[in-house]
């Protein structure tokens, strides 16, 4: 009797160890011998903890779980309480398009054997055949751009990179996933370990890279454990270290824990705390792709951008770029979050509406209440009412609406929200975090803050402050931090201007 019970930091937290633990108890107890497979998570994390037990129908869902549940799976499982049926067809995971999280709780995180079983290395072999320039050319044709927060086009810059001159090169994966209700790194990490590993070795050999790290938050210790443990089988199986699958080319890897700024995000705040330095922005030019880590060429790229490389270079740069629209190709795992009945992540293609996710795949709020607003790419993400919720899904289409999808977390809120008291979190945030390194990030989010509780408190003219105030946090901040801190506070002044009415005047 094989079952799988996830390992993820999710279905860890609502008791996916004790229910384990139970399963081993009760099997030994009953003399029933069990082979208890510890998966990631399917990203139903309304289910959780989601057992599974493979039977010859295929594997049977069993969720959310309690021990209580657990000595039932061994008697009649189609009578179970808990029964949810082949997991393949619950809805919310039928309806995705999986090319990313393909595996993801699917197989064996640690396991190389069933990585490969399901298309791991794949890509790698291919790219071993292939020509640096090729590879390059086969991620620039497949449209991938960076699923880190900028959307940058991942071609572009390894291209930057492979061109450049020097006796040593970097691949840094960025990890440190600290935006509101983002997790879809801390998943494939946890879940699907063998895939980034694989994207960053074909990264490497696609602009000569020796050497990668990852850097990744010191909140996540099940991805630390987990991708260390990753590391660690991938030298022994020749994934990494001085003769990739016998190919006689280079790459070796390590894991690096950050201490926990969210400015270290930030690409060359990351580089900074990764030499052993403060986590403060750095000025451009120089770029990191020409110099970056100790001062040499540098892939940065996110977690999710890196773990789809396999599958790019398994399947070809157009079949992947066939998913889509516009400029903004493939596929988004988009992480739902906040006040919503389905919570989880959707891998899906880009260009489904807003509302679509939110209503339909999400099934709107949890307290049953009106949706007033979702906040898409984190803390810094703008507030998008529901007269935008058919806004498609894409780049270019957030962008035209002031807002950004960043690392596609969406954070939904019912019709209680205090969308002032929102706006003063946003700079009260960007205030506390700031990095001090320029000054409209580090004295204007403090100002705002002050500002906000002015117009609280009953003065109509910091209404109109609060306005000039963010253009020029928008024009002056060297990084994203204090850049984009006013999405936040004027989407919820443009479309929500009654609440910031200020007191005395609304009592007039």
């Amino acid at each position: 009797m094989k079952i799988y019970v996830p390992l993820d930091t999710a279905a860890v937290a609502v008791g996916a160890d004790e229910v384990a633990a139970a399963i081993v108890a009760e099997a030994k107890a009953r003399d029933i011998p069990v082979e208890l497979i510890r998966n990631g998570t399917r990203g139903m994390v309304w289910l959780e903890p989601l057992v599974e037990v493979e039977t010859e129908a295929g594997r049977i869902g069993f969720g959310p779980m309690e021990t209580a549940d657990v000595p039932f799976l061994f008697d009649d499982l189609e009578g179970h309480a808990k029964a949810l049926g082949p997991v393949e067809e619950i809805p919310y995971l039928a309806r995705q398009t999986r090319l990313t999280f393909a595996r993801c709780g699917v197989i064996d995180p640690l396991s190389i054997a069933d990585y490969e079983a399901h298309g791991g290395l794949t890509g790698l072999r291919r790219a071993l055949a292939m020509t640096p320039a090729d590879v390059v050319q086969e991620v620039t044709d497949s449209g991938l751009r960076g699923r880190g927060g900028a959307g940058f086009p991942t071609g572009i810059k390894w291209n930057t990179v492979l061109g450049a001159e020097a006796d040593q090169k970097y691949i840094i994966c960025n990890a440190d996933e600290g935006d509101s209700g983002t997790f879809a790194d801390r998943m494939i990490m946890e879940g699907d370990p063998f895939t980034l590993i694989e994207g960053m070795a074909i990264a490497g050999l696609a602009v000569g890279a020796t050497k990668g790290y990852v850097y990744l938050r010191s909140e996540y210790p099940v991805a630390i454990r987990v991708m260390n443990e990753a590391v660690r089988i991938a030298r022994l199986n020749g994934l990494l270290g001085a003769d990739l699958l016998g190919s006689g080319k280079a790459f070796d890897m390590e894991i690096r824990v950050g201490a926990g700024a969210y400015v270290c995000g930030e690409e060359t705040s990351l580089l900074n705390s990764l030499e052993g330095k403060r986590g403060i922005v750095r000025a451009k030019p120089p770029l990191p792709a020409l110099e970056g880590f100790l001062g040499k060429p540098t892939v940065v790229n996110n977690v999710i951008s890196l773990a789809t490389v396999p599958v790019i270079l398994e399947k070809g740069a157009q079949h992947y770029a066939d998913f889509g629209l516009g400029r903004s190709r493939g596929t988004m795992p988009i992480q739902i979050a906040g006040n919503v009945k389905f919570g989880g992540l959707f891998e899906t293609a880009f260009g489904m509406p807003l509302g679509d996710l939110i209503n339909d795949i999400a099934g709107g709020t949890a307290t049953g209440r009106p949706v007033k607003a979702v906040q898409v790419g984190g803390p810094l993400g703008a507030y998008l009412a529901p007269a935008k919720f058919d806004t498609l899904f894409g780049y270019e289409e957030f962008t035209a609406e002031d807002a950004l999808i960043g690392h596609a977390g969406i954070v939904v809120f019912d019709d209680s929200a205090d969308m002032l008291g929102m706006a003063r979190f946003a700079m009260e945030f960007c205030a506390v975090e700031s990095c001090g390194k320029c000054t409209p990030c580090r004295i204007g989010a403090v100002r705002g803050v002050e500002t906000i509780d002015r117009i609280k408190a009953g003065d109509s003219a910091a209404v109109e402050l609060l306005t000039d105030l963010c253009d020029t946090m928008k024009e002056g901040s060297l990084c994203a931090l204090g850049g984009f801190t006013p999405f936040p506070v004027m989407s919820a002044l443009e479309q929500f201007p009654e609440e910031f009415t200020p007191a005395k005047e609304a009592a007039e």
